[in-house]
């Protein structure tokens, strides 16, 4: 197997953590290339500016033209160390998150703290007088929306999940977010004021997200479902087989054949409890309806 099938099959059996990982990394190292072609052949960035395609405008009548760029936005980054301490954020604090909420919420979560980012910061833009003189220049990019929305919901969901930080030692990490959160989107506010705003947006969402979760409300739900009919346009549908199960020789067969369909709705139910409905595969869901069926 080459390095590119290496990668496709990581990405394709790999978790949303992974493929959000992937996916930023594609992006980054696409538009660093388009643009070497583009300097190779002499093409002016004016003519054709990949970051003026991708990163989202303050000023409206650019929004209404480039009206994707709320999404793609939080997947661009210009400079290296801007993407490895996103993607560094992204892992840690992205693995902690798995540990206690399913794959779909982290997808989730990301892209609606991205997307909370992008409306705060064109809203502060085009209401604040202190932006006027900037509104139609400004553009905003990179993921720190999203991952700052995935921090806050960790952090508040287990404030006192332990890390062990090198040099420090332990340390709860309500307090990790705290600092982060400060150091990234209020400490030096007139610098880089528009990916700030960006922050507290994403900040604001995480913290929704899971406070209003532990009330046993998920904000995301309707997401959650979008994101599956989305999803399942790109799947392979697979071919139907009909196959007929034979009946059990006797009654050890029929008892441990028992045993096991028990044993595997006790797994899917504890899955249910740990994760909801929506947490299940689809070939989970279907062996829970053929179970109640037979009931």
């Amino acid at each position: 197997m080459n390095l590119i099938e290496e990668i496709k099959a990581s990405f394709r059996e790999g978790s949303s953590l992974t493929k959000l990982i992937y996916i930023n990394l594609g992006v980054f190292l696409v538009v660093k290339i388009l643009y070497i072609f583009l300097f190779l052949f002499s093409v002016q960035s004016g003519n054709f500016d990949i970051i003026n395609l991708l990163a989202v405008p303050a000023y409206l009548p650019d929004l209404a033209i480039r009206f994707w760029t709320p999404v793609t936005y939080m997947f661009l980054h210009q400079g290296f160390l801007h993407i490895l301490f996103n993607l560094l954020w992204l892992y840690w604090f992205g693995k902690i998150f798995l540990e206690y909420f399913d794959q779909k919420k982290l997808t989730t979560v990301y892209l609606l703290g991205g997307l909370s980012g992008a409306f705060l910061y064109i809203f502060s833009f085009n209401v604040f007088p202190a932006f006027s003189n900037i509104l139609n220049q400004s553009l905003a990019l990179g993921a720190s929306a999203a991952v700052m929305a995935i921090v806050i919901a960790i952090a508040v969901y287990v404030p006192n999940y332990i890390v062990q930080l090198v040099l420090i030692g332990p340390v709860r990490i309500k307090y990790i977010a705290i600092v982060v959160f400060l150091f990234t989107s209020v400490l030096d506010f007139s610098t880089n004021t528009g990916g700030k705003i960006a922050h507290i947006g994403g900040a604001i969402f995480g913290f929704l997200y899971t406070a209003q979760y532990k009330k046993g409300k998920n904000i995301g739900k309707g997401f959650d479902r979008i994101l599956d009919s989305l999803f399942s346009l790109f799947k392979p549908r697979k071919k139907l087989k009909v196959t007929h199960k034979k009946p059990p020789k006797n009654d050890m067969a029929y008892n441990r054949m028992k045993v096991q369909e028990q044993e595997e709705i006790n797994r899917i139910l504890d899955k249910i409890s740990k994760g909801g409905y929506d947490s299940l595969t689809k070939n989970e869901k279907e062996i829970l309806f053929r179970m109640s069926d037979k009931k």
